[in-house]
Protein backbone atom coordinates (compact mmCIF):
# COMPACT_ATOMS: atom_id res chain seq x y z
CA UNK A 1 0.00 0.00 0.00
CA UNK A 2 1.02 3.60 -0.61
CA UNK A 3 2.42 5.30 2.18
CA UNK A 4 0.26 7.43 4.67
CA UNK A 5 1.56 10.57 6.10
CA UNK A 6 2.28 11.06 9.35
CA UNK A 7 2.53 14.71 10.48
CA UNK A 8 0.67 15.74 13.98
CA UNK A 9 1.48 19.48 14.08
CA UNK A 10 0.95 21.80 16.24
CA UNK A 11 -2.41 23.77 16.58
CA UNK A 12 -3.30 27.73 17.54
CA UNK A 13 -6.79 26.99 18.83
CA UNK A 14 -7.87 27.68 22.20
CA UNK A 15 -6.47 24.21 23.52
CA UNK A 16 -3.17 24.88 21.99
CA UNK A 17 -0.99 24.26 25.30
CA UNK A 18 -2.73 20.66 25.79
CA UNK A 19 -2.69 20.23 22.10
CA UNK A 20 1.26 21.00 22.25
CA UNK A 21 1.78 18.52 25.36
CA UNK A 22 -0.29 16.08 23.88
CA UNK A 23 2.26 15.93 20.96
CA UNK A 24 4.99 16.14 22.91
CA UNK A 25 3.87 13.34 24.66
CA UNK A 26 2.85 11.36 21.39
CA UNK A 27 7.08 11.86 19.88
CA UNK A 28 7.82 10.68 23.53
CA UNK A 29 6.22 7.88 23.19
CA UNK A 30 3.48 8.21 25.35
CA UNK A 31 0.74 7.21 22.99
CA UNK A 32 -2.24 6.54 25.57
CA UNK A 33 -1.86 10.30 27.32
CA UNK A 34 -1.46 11.78 24.06
CA UNK A 35 -4.34 9.71 22.49
CA UNK A 36 -6.31 10.41 25.78
CA UNK A 37 -6.15 14.40 25.23
CA UNK A 38 -6.01 14.76 21.25
CA UNK A 39 -9.44 12.42 21.76
CA UNK A 40 -11.29 15.56 24.08
CA UNK A 41 -10.16 17.59 21.82
CA UNK A 42 -11.54 16.13 18.49
CA UNK A 43 -14.62 15.58 20.35
CA UNK A 44 -14.90 19.26 20.92
CA UNK A 45 -14.24 19.69 16.90
CA UNK A 46 -10.77 20.23 16.52
CA UNK A 47 -9.64 19.45 13.22
CA UNK A 48 -6.00 18.34 13.80
CA UNK A 49 -7.00 16.90 17.18
CA UNK A 50 -9.17 14.34 14.81
CA UNK A 51 -6.47 13.77 12.66
CA UNK A 52 -4.34 12.43 15.65
CA UNK A 53 -6.93 10.45 16.92
CA UNK A 54 -7.36 8.99 13.42
CA UNK A 55 -3.74 8.61 13.13
CA UNK A 56 -3.25 6.88 16.11
CA UNK A 57 -5.57 4.04 15.59
CA UNK A 58 -4.76 3.91 11.93
CA UNK A 59 -0.73 2.93 13.07
CA UNK A 60 -1.93 1.16 16.32
CA UNK A 61 0.03 3.32 18.22
CA UNK A 62 -0.85 2.39 22.01
CA UNK A 63 -3.91 0.80 20.65
CA UNK A 64 -4.87 -1.74 18.88
CA UNK A 65 -5.00 -0.65 15.10
CA UNK A 66 -8.26 0.11 14.21
CA UNK A 67 -8.76 1.42 10.41
CA UNK A 68 -13.20 2.07 11.02
CA UNK A 69 -11.98 3.83 13.73
CA UNK A 70 -9.12 5.76 11.85
CA UNK A 71 -10.99 6.28 9.02
CA UNK A 72 -14.00 7.97 10.68
CA UNK A 73 -11.88 10.51 12.67
CA UNK A 74 -10.00 11.09 9.31
CA UNK A 75 -13.56 12.05 7.75
CA UNK A 76 -14.03 14.21 10.49
CA UNK A 77 -11.18 16.29 9.86
CA UNK A 78 -11.05 15.67 5.97
CA UNK A 79 -14.32 17.47 5.96
CA UNK A 80 -12.83 20.32 7.46
CA UNK A 81 -10.35 20.91 4.91
CA UNK A 82 -7.40 18.70 6.61
CA UNK A 83 -5.27 17.82 3.62
CA UNK A 84 -3.67 15.04 5.08
CA UNK A 85 -6.23 13.57 6.71
CA UNK A 86 -8.09 13.82 3.15
CA UNK A 87 -5.07 12.15 1.68
CA UNK A 88 -4.88 9.47 4.09
CA UNK A 89 -8.75 8.64 4.11
CA UNK A 90 -8.18 8.16 0.48
CA UNK A 91 -5.48 5.65 1.21
CA UNK A 92 -7.18 3.75 3.22
CA UNK A 93 -10.57 3.96 0.90
CA UNK A 94 -7.82 2.74 -1.82
CA UNK A 95 -6.96 -0.05 0.41
CA UNK A 96 -10.48 -1.06 1.09
CA UNK A 97 -10.76 -1.28 -2.84
CA UNK A 98 -7.83 -3.42 -3.53
CA UNK A 99 -9.57 -5.54 -1.02
CA UNK A 100 -12.97 -5.53 -2.98
CA UNK A 101 -15.10 -3.32 -1.39
CA UNK A 102 -17.79 -1.71 -4.14
CA UNK A 103 -17.13 2.19 -4.79
CA UNK A 104 -13.96 2.23 -2.62
CA UNK A 105 -11.68 3.45 -5.46
CA UNK A 106 -14.50 6.37 -6.28
CA UNK A 107 -14.12 7.16 -2.73
CA UNK A 108 -10.56 7.51 -2.78
CA UNK A 109 -10.65 9.43 -5.91
CA UNK A 110 -12.97 12.23 -3.96
CA UNK A 111 -10.43 12.40 -1.14
CA UNK A 112 -7.41 12.40 -3.39
CA UNK A 113 -9.10 15.69 -5.32
CA UNK A 114 -9.54 17.24 -2.37
CA UNK A 115 -5.70 16.64 -1.15
CA UNK A 116 -5.00 17.72 -4.21
CA UNK A 117 -6.43 21.24 -3.61
CA UNK A 118 -4.79 21.15 -0.27
CA UNK A 119 -1.42 20.90 -2.06
CA UNK A 120 -0.90 17.19 -0.87
CA UNK A 121 1.42 16.36 -3.97
CA UNK A 122 1.72 12.15 -2.79
CA UNK A 123 -2.16 12.86 -4.00
CA UNK A 124 -1.07 13.69 -7.67
CA UNK A 125 0.42 10.31 -8.17
CA UNK A 126 -2.34 8.74 -6.27
CA UNK A 127 -4.78 9.69 -8.68
CA UNK A 128 -2.92 9.00 -11.67
CA UNK A 129 -2.46 5.38 -10.73
CA UNK A 130 -6.27 5.28 -10.47
CA UNK A 131 -6.55 6.64 -14.16
CA UNK A 132 -3.64 4.55 -15.30
CA UNK A 133 -5.16 1.50 -13.85
CA UNK A 134 -9.17 2.27 -14.52
CA UNK A 135 -10.15 1.82 -10.56
CA UNK A 136 -12.56 3.78 -10.15
CA UNK A 137 -12.87 5.76 -13.35
CA UNK A 138 -12.39 5.33 -17.05
CA UNK A 139 -8.97 4.28 -17.95
CA UNK A 140 -7.18 7.83 -19.16
CA UNK A 141 -3.45 7.50 -19.74
CA UNK A 142 -3.23 11.44 -21.10
CA UNK A 143 -5.10 12.23 -17.20
CA UNK A 144 -2.62 9.71 -15.28
CA UNK A 145 0.66 11.72 -17.66
CA UNK A 146 -0.73 15.15 -16.67
CA UNK A 147 -0.92 14.01 -12.95
CA UNK A 148 2.77 12.14 -12.86
CA UNK A 149 4.06 15.30 -14.54
CA UNK A 150 2.87 18.03 -11.98
CA UNK A 151 3.84 15.26 -9.11
CA UNK A 152 7.17 15.03 -10.42
CA UNK A 153 7.73 18.37 -10.61
CA UNK A 154 6.44 18.86 -7.19
CA UNK A 155 9.11 16.80 -6.11
CA UNK A 156 7.63 13.30 -5.63
CA UNK A 157 9.97 10.50 -6.89
CA UNK A 158 7.53 7.53 -6.95
CA UNK A 159 5.79 10.37 -9.37
CA UNK A 160 9.53 10.49 -10.99
CA UNK A 161 9.33 7.44 -11.47
CA UNK A 162 6.25 7.12 -13.30
CA UNK A 163 6.37 10.04 -15.67
CA UNK A 164 9.52 8.62 -16.53
CA UNK A 165 8.90 5.27 -17.71
CA UNK A 166 5.33 7.06 -19.91
CA UNK A 167 8.18 9.16 -21.35
CA UNK A 168 10.28 6.44 -22.28
CA UNK A 169 7.76 3.97 -23.09
CA UNK A 170 3.89 5.20 -22.68
CA UNK A 171 0.95 4.81 -25.15
CA UNK A 172 -0.62 8.04 -25.16
CA UNK A 173 2.52 10.01 -24.72
CA UNK A 174 4.88 11.63 -26.98
CA UNK A 175 7.67 9.42 -25.99
CA UNK A 176 10.69 12.00 -24.48
CA UNK A 177 14.01 9.76 -23.91
CA UNK A 178 16.01 12.86 -22.34
CA UNK A 179 13.20 13.95 -19.87
CA UNK A 180 12.44 10.02 -19.11
CA UNK A 181 16.30 9.81 -18.16
CA UNK A 182 16.23 13.27 -16.23
CA UNK A 183 13.12 11.82 -14.04
CA UNK A 184 14.81 8.76 -13.38
CA UNK A 185 18.52 10.56 -11.90
CA UNK A 186 15.90 12.55 -9.66
CA UNK A 187 14.20 9.76 -8.31
CA UNK A 188 17.49 7.28 -8.00
CA UNK A 189 18.76 10.96 -6.20
CA UNK A 190 15.76 11.05 -3.94
CA UNK A 191 16.85 7.05 -2.58
CA UNK A 192 14.19 5.34 -5.11
CA UNK A 193 15.69 2.13 -5.94
CA UNK A 194 13.58 1.43 -8.83
CA UNK A 195 14.59 3.96 -10.30
CA UNK A 196 17.66 1.93 -11.35
CA UNK A 197 16.31 -0.88 -13.19
CA UNK A 198 14.30 1.50 -15.85
CA UNK A 199 17.21 3.32 -16.01
CA UNK A 200 19.16 0.24 -17.16
CA UNK A 201 16.68 -0.42 -19.48
CA UNK A 202 16.54 3.05 -20.53
CA UNK A 203 20.46 2.97 -21.52
CA UNK A 204 20.12 -0.33 -22.86
CA UNK A 205 18.06 0.63 -25.46
CA UNK A 206 19.47 4.43 -26.30
CA UNK A 207 22.46 4.45 -25.36
CA UNK A 208 23.19 8.16 -26.34
CA UNK A 209 20.60 9.56 -23.83
CA UNK A 210 23.16 8.23 -20.76
CA UNK A 211 25.85 9.94 -22.21
CA UNK A 212 26.62 12.85 -19.78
Amino acid sequence: MRKMIILLGLTLCVWSGDFDQAVKDYNQGNYIKALNVFYVLAKKGDAQAQYNVGLIYANGKGVKADVSEAMQWYEKAAKQGIGTAQYNLAQLYYQKGENGEPHAYEKAKYWYEKAIKNSIKEAYNNLASLYMDAKGVAKDEKRAFELFAKAADLGDSAAQVNVAVMYAWGKEVKHDKMKAYENLKKALKSGKSEASEYLDRLCKESAWVCQD
